[in-house]
């Protein structure tokens, strides 16, 4: 499992998940961390993923939600949103990272304090799995390639930005777009936006 979208301040956060077991051959050729690799390359790589995987989903949560549960419960809504569409719960999730942003803390079950708790799942944390497992670098890439269009298709309601081409994340030309324009209801509020001038 592997998310995309965690430092943009507009648009969601998308979680992918890609689920494999020992019956599971050789990736397909050129699998690697989303962020290495060309949009075209990474769009031209998801059929042959959907195909190498037992299976596969990609969750999201909006920015109003990473704004209402703070940017690690809006990870976890997502990651919870991809793992409810799985035909069967997988035995163990690896993420990418030194942290566990995928299970509920303690004491939050049922709470308000955050999303909604799914039954638990064990994760594992291994850092730069992205770089050293083909199941993580897939989930990467599905993320990728699902919020990449997300985005492309909202620059086409929100003229100005520059999201066809910086995805939601805090280039120079979207901050100064935000300067200008100010933040659309795709922007996380609750995050240090330049003021509008």
């Amino acid at each position: 499992m592997d998310e995309v979208g965690r430092g943009a301040p507009a648009g969601p956060v998308h979680v992918g998940v890609v689920v494999i077991d020992a019956t599971v051959s050789r990736p397909p050729a050129g699998v690697r961390d989303s962020k290495l690799l060309a949009p075209a390359a990474r769009e031209s790589l998801v059929p042959g993923l959907c195909r190498w995987a037992v299976d596969w989903a990609v969750g999201d949560a909006g920015a109003a939600e990473v704004d209402r549960y703070g940017l690690t419960g809006a990870l976890r809504l997502a990651g919870q949103r991809a793992l409810a569409q799985l035909t069967a719960p997988p035995d163990m999730v690896l993420l990418d990272g030194g942290h566990d942003w995928l299970t509920p803390p303690a004491g939050t079950e049922g709470s308000d304090d955050g999303p909604p708790a799914r039954p638990a799942v064990t994760v594992v944390t291994r850092v730069k799995a992205d770089l050293t497992c083909a199941s993580v670098a897939a989930a990467s890439v599905l993320a990728k390639v699902a919020r990449d269009a997300v985005m492309v298709e909202l620059a086409g309601s929100f003229p100005g930005y520059g999201w066809e081409e910086n995805k939601g994340y805090g280039t120079p030309t979207h901050l100064d777009a935000l300067r200008r324009l100010g933040p659309t209801p795709h922007h996380r509020v609750t995050w240090r936006l330049p003021a509008v001038t």
